[in-house]
């Protein structure tokens, strides 16, 4: 009950702050429709980038949002008088995550249904997987926010955790550069990166017409990931910043 009273605290403040719920809902579909006309004149380049880049918008985006969302809760005061009370800091950082994962789903549900609906994104994979990717890769980006928010001690700190995690992972991912063809620190580097796995799923769902093994490996590392992270963040969570 703890959990779903902090949940249900977060939704309010979300459903108020029309700021975050444009950057939540709005700029991953425009983000989105500026790739498409990016590559209007190469449709299976959108196909491969298009959707690869459902999983990596949601993650970016939600883990900016809770990375500083988090941080608010502490430098305003918030978070130190919730743990006065009996609530604990595990039932914080899950009504959080359950909160941000319901924001999460419908962030990725509506940006695939715009990509496939009116994009004309085609993959041989069914659609439905690559909705529940791009919930799960959203789902990922909240809980390494919610972790990392941790070390900031102010706004400006939790946005550089964004170049400094994200960025690395963006690059030895796979989509620039296929993995295999990485000289092998890079790659090894890129194992243990929680994006490359994002990825890998979502490829293989472009390329297969049915799930693959690989895929659920891939998925349940990316679960895996999101526990881990939730789990970290409880572990460290302060009652003060600073």
């Amino acid at each position: 009950m703890r959990t779903l009273r902090t949940a249900a605290r977060v939704l309010r403040q979300l459903t108020h702050d029309r700021r975050t719920i444009a950057m939540i809902v709005l700029v991953p579909c425009v983000l989105l429709v500026l790739l498409r006309y990016l590559f209007d004149s190469s449709p299976a380049t959108f196909d491969r980038v298009g959707l690869v880049m459902l999983g990596v918008f949601p993650l970016i985006i939600m883990f900016l949002i809770t990375s500083v969302a988090m941080l608010r809760e502490r430098t305003s005061g918030t978070l130190e008088r919730l743990l006065t009370t009996p609530i604990g800091k595990l039932d914080i950082l899950l009504g959080y995550g359950l909160a941000f994962a319901l924001a999460a789903a419908v962030q990725a549900a509506l940006v695939s249904l715009v990509a496939y609906l009116a994009l004309g994104l085609d993959t041989a994979g069914s659609a439905a997987l690559v909705v529940l990717l791009a919930i799960g890769n959203a789902v990922l980006g909240m809980a390494l926010g919610l972790f990392f928010s941790a070390f900031a001690r102010n706004e400006f700190q939790a946005v550089q955790f964004m170049p400094a995690v994200i960025l690395p992972q963006a690059l030895l991912c796979g989509l620039f550069v296929p993995r295999a063809a990485m000289v092998g620190w890079l790659h090894a580097i890129s194992d243990v990166l929680p994006m490359s796995y994002s990825v890998e799923a979502l490829t293989e769902v472009g390329t297969h017409t049915r799930a693959t093994t690989l895929m659920w490996q891939d998925a349940g590392i990316i679960l895996a990931v999101a526990v881990v992270a939730l789990l970290a963040g409880a572990a460290t969570l302060r009652r003060r910043t600073g």
